[in-house]
């Protein structure tokens, strides 16, 4: 498989678009919702022969912040193994709580990839559950 350098490519669209309903975003980035969630998409070549996917999934928006939060924020970060669960701060005291992961693409066969990909959504999408219950 040979993904795009600029946004998420085609080939990356295609494949995932077998299993998630696929848009493009005005910056070539892919842009999945699964189970409540946002998730953007994009390939980076990082050097010649290597890259990289980068998925960003918005597990909630425009939260208050307070101590309870960042604490359910924090354990949850500690059970999620694929992808970094954490707060991005705004302005107001609010926070979004996003799960970030980046893996190489290169040597995936395109199941494989799909697999990773919905493994790492459906965890946001719990975590996500897990915190406005």
């Amino acid at each position: 498989m040979s993904l795009s350098a600029d946004g998420a490519g085609p080939a990356l669209a295609d494949i995932l678009a077998a299993v998630v309903p696929v848009e493009t975003g005005d910056d070539g980035a892919l842009i999945v919702r699964y189970d409540h969630t946002v998730a953007s998409l994009r390939t980076v070549t990082i050097a010649d022969g290597l890259e990289m996917i980068s998925l960003t999934q918005v597990l909630a928006w425009d939260l208050p912040v307070n101590a309870d939060l960042r604490k359910r924020v924090a354990a949850q970060a500690d059970t999620t193994n694929l992808g970094t669960v954490g707060l991005l701060e705004q302005p107001g005291k609010r926070v979004d709580v996003m799960l970030r992961y980046n893996f190489p693409s290169g040597g995936l066969a395109d199941h494989a990839l799909q697999t990773l990909v919905l493994m790492v959504l459906a965890g946001g999408a719990e975590v996500a559950r897990a915190l406005v219950r």
